[in-house]
């Protein structure tokens, strides 16, 4: 891109502050329209809450302003690319993408986009896309390379349900092909693909996988949206009320870079979750117990309605049975009784930071964005290294906390 072109997408970033999502919206509403056929690759819970909408404007914004040094963006891409490689999105989209991106640029800033500016945004945009092509080449290279690994979609049998909470179901998956499947990372996902009648779509939806790594199955557990008619509750509502023992599904393989950190072998390790969120923790979990023995101190902090809906309770009593040095906190919103097991009220670091602040400690959190915004918060506060603060936020990023 010549100075004159950087400069012109520059210009762009004040309107883009402010008129992103208007943008990123007409974008999706106009690319469903000529290629309805898409509607089958991109989750259309995310379309429906908006997530999707501002994720999108929130990427082109910060490529806009690092459009002279795209490299600082590398964690980002690898964020997204592994997003886009558990839905097998392949270089030919990113085609359709931009012949979209560019015409709604052009229809939505009418006059404002000249000749020059869309010309600029079109070298712009081939650019990103060859980076973000090129690191999920890399990664899908990297899937295949692996023993059990694979690319696409790979069917699948349920060959257990199991209910571990008034609203939460695990459902072992193994290979009907009966081959290997490959080792995940713990903190991982895998995308599970099914028809929703509702919709009349194919959807697929991303879980993370909530046990260790075996060689043998995939463990999601899945929360049941009571009442919900949003795209997203639709999907886990019919995993719980229509997907049974011996039925199958799609799969790709895991995913994602939300990973346990076992390089410093000996460093504390800090797990605060929210509902749901426990479920790539507990993977992180298992793995120091189960498979690596490990003797540096563990915390659990964990919050959820009450003890009906808190899953996962007993293994976390298995696995204190087997390595002492782990420590468990749970919050309950309801506390029927008083328990010496759990506080009352949300998660609150505040109340146990003797136990949670401990030098050389890495920190994993997951749940909903307020969740992990504010706790994040209080431990940088509180003066620990951003370095050692990961967090997950499940659907597209909407944070930007590091």
């Amino acid at each position: 891109m010549t100075e004159n072109q950087i400069a012109l997408i520059k210009a762009t970033v004040p309107v883009l502050r402010e008129n992103g999502v208007l943008l990123t919206s007409y974008f999706y509403n106009r690319m469903f329209q000529h290629n309805p056929e898409l509607k089958h690759v991109f989750n259309m819970g995310n379309q429906q809450s908006g997530k999707q909408q501002t994720a999108l404007a929130m990427a082109v914004l910060a490529y806009a302003e690092n459009i002279e040094n795209p490299s600082v963006l590398l964690g980002v891409v690898d964020h997204i690319g592994h997003k886009h490689t558990s839905l097998d999105i392949r270089p030919e989209h990113y085609q359709i993408v931009g012949n979209h991106l560019i015409s709604s640029i052009k229809e939505v800033l009418g006059d404002a986009a000249t000749d020059e500016l869309l010309e600029a945004w079109t070298l712009a945009y081939s650019q990103l896309a060859d980076i973000m092509s090129g690191h999920e080449n890399a990664l899908y290279r990297a899937k295949v390379n692996r023993p059990g690994g694979w690319t696409g979609w790979r069917p699948f049998e349920v060959r257990d349900k199991v209910m571990e909470s008034q609203e939460i179901t695990s459902f072992y998956l193994y290979p009907t092909d009966q081959g290997d499947i490959a080792a995940h990372l713990p903190g991982q996902y895998i995308s599970v693909r099914l028809f929703l009648p509702e919709l009349n779509l194919i959807q697929p939806r991303q879980y993370s996988i909530s046990s260790s790594s075996n060689g043998k199955f995939y463990r999601i557990s899945v929360k049941k949206e009571k009442g919900s008619k949003h795209p997203d509750g639709m999907i886990s509502n019919r995993l719980h009320d229509h997907i049974q023992v011996g039925d199958k599904v799609e799969l790709s393989s895991p995913s994602g870079n939300f990973v346990l950190n076992q390089k410093e072998n000996n460093n504390p390790q800090v797990f605060i979750s929210g509902g749901i969120g426990q479920t790539p923790l507990l993977a992180m979990l298992e793995e120091l117990i189960l498979n690596k023995n490990s003797t540096q101190p563990i915390v659990w902090v964990h919050g959820c309605r009450n003890e009906q809906v808190h899953a996962f309770k007993d293994r976390l009593q298995e696995l204190s049975a087997i390595n002492p040095s782990l420590q468990n906190h749970l919050f309950y919103e309801q506390l029927e009784k008083e328990s010496a097991d759990a506080t009352s009220g949300v998660v609150n670091l505040e109340e146990i930071q003797d136990k949670v602040l401990l030098n050389g400690a890495n920190y994993y959190l997951c749940g909903p964005a307020g969740f992990i915004r504010k706790h994040y918060e209080f431990l940088k506060d509180a003066g620990v290294d951003t370095e050692a603060i990961h967090f997950e936020e499940f659907g597209p990023a909407s944070l930007s906390l590091n």
